[in-house]
């Protein structure tokens, strides 16, 4: 397992020059594979794509992973799914404009989290769910991850500023309970996680051996009355504070969309190797 971690921190820049025009997560491109790529790059020849990462290989190239602009299942990209992410030279991109082309800084994203057949572990999820279907606050993106540990960590090295988690923790306080943290990370190198599990603490330190973690971090915790098997339903005390935890999740991303204006905040996290 030793390589496979080594090849992947071997992450490119944050940002490539293409025609003079800097190209880098969250760039919209327009694809132009080279006569000897296979049949399906040249059947994706002069589609829009957006730019999720810059990576460098073992020989020092630079590759560009895009997904599709027009993919109704572009977040399967995000998630590094194959047939959703592709890979292309910096010689087969085309740049679509300047900076202004990119996505305003201060995105956050919010992350449910949780097991729904573990009774009030399934909190995090149904506060997704919730904000979900109400007006969202822009630069705000709210995924139900559940317990897709992995698939948090790759999320996270996205041009996210910022990243609130919302889950069950139990404290010690009376179920219902609201808790904001701010967790700290002590160094390690235990990477391991779980495909089908979610431990919030490893899996910022895998988003952050793997090369970027947002510099803004908060954890929304609840305090579970019960974690037995009783699929899709909460206790009444934690059902109850849904809607409460939806309006703190909102007055944390603004909070944390206000704070990445400033230029500290709005660089990456350090990356410990």
């Amino acid at each position: 397992m030793t390589g496979f971690w080594t090849r992947m921190a071997g992450r490119g820049p944050d940002e490539v020059v293409i025609a003079g025009v800097p190209v880098g997560p969250g760039s919209r491109v327009r694809l132009r594979p080279r006569a000897q790529a296979d049949v399906f790059d040249l059947v994706l020849d002069g589609r829009v794509a957006v730019v999720e990462s810059v990576e460098q290989d073992d020989e020092g190239a630079f590759h560009l992973a895009v997904t599709l602009d027009d993919d109704p299942g572009r977040d399967l990209g995000e998630a590094r799914l194959p047939g959703h992410r592709f890979f292309y030279s910096p010689e087969e991109i085309e740049p679509l404009g300047e900076q202004k082309d990119r996505p305003a800084p201060g995105r956050v994203l919010v992350a449910g989290i949780g097991n729904v057949f573990l009774g009030d572990d399934g909190f995090g999820v149904e506060v997704a769910r919730h904000l979900a279907g109400q007006a969202g606050v822009p630069g705000m993106e709210v995924v139900d991850f559940g317990i897709r540990g992995m698939d948090l960590a790759y999320a996270l090295q996205r041009d996210y500023t910022g990243v609130v988690f919302v889950d069950a923790a139990p404290r010690g306080l009376a179920p219902g309970t609201l808790t904001v943290l701010e967790p700290e990370l002590p160094d390690g190198d235990d990477l391991s996680v779980e495909t089908h599990g979610m431990d919030p603490v490893r899996v910022l330190r895998l988003a952050r051996q793997l090369g970027r973690l947002p510099a803004l971090v908060r954890v929304v915790c609840c305090e579970p009355a019960s974690v037995e098997e009783d699929p899709f339903e909460l206790s009444e005390p934690v059902r109850a504070m849904v809607g409460e935890a939806a309006g703190l999740v909102k007055s944390l991303v603004m909070e944390m969309i206000a704070e990445s204006a400033t230029p500290d905040a709005r660089d990456p996290a350090p990356t410990v190797r």
